[in-house]
């Protein structure tokens, strides 16, 4: 592969899913192409957040969510841009199910200027049955030089 834009979207694909947050909850990063980004976060005692009905805490969805519109935006760029998350929006439709994986896919909407504009979604089995949905908005900063 000699495109220098298509190597830097796939090692930020690869690498993006692999933060120390979604290691260590046990998040498993795919990559389902440019604009797109997938994480699977299979269920554990360490993600609930009420012990008395084993529901997974909102944190952790809404940390994944983050994440997820995050990587999306990075599957995007053919260079190295920095860029943090500037407006997070969660809607809530419903508990996750006890015991079940939860998936989660973030989608780049558009990217401008200094800007970039996602969706994301958590669910179990179909995208059309949202356990919640993110629209998010990222920022651009710039990266300083090295010496």
């Amino acid at each position: 592969m000699s495109d220098p834009g298509e190597l830097w979207r796939l090692s930020t694909m690869a690498g993006k899913g692999h933060t120390a947050f979604a290691s260590k909850l046990g998040g498993i990063s795919e990559a389902p192409g440019a604009g797109r980004s997938r994480l699977r976060l299979p269920y554990s005692n360490k993600l609930i957040g009420n012990p008395d009905t084993g529901v997974v805490h909102g944190g952790v969805i809404t940390g994944f969510l983050d994440q997820c519109c995050g990587m999306s935006v990075g599957s995007m760029l053919s260079s190295p841009r920095g860029f943090a998350t500037l407006d997070l929006r969660i809607d809530y439709m419903k508990p996750a199910q006890v015991g079940r994986e939860i998936i989660f896919e973030g989608h780049c909407l558009k990217i401008a200027r200094e800007v970039a504009f996602t969706r994301g979604y958590a669910f179990h089995d179909s995208i059309d049955d949202p356990i919640a949905i993110a629209t998010a908005t990222f920022m651009f900063t710039s990266i300083p030089e090295t010496s």
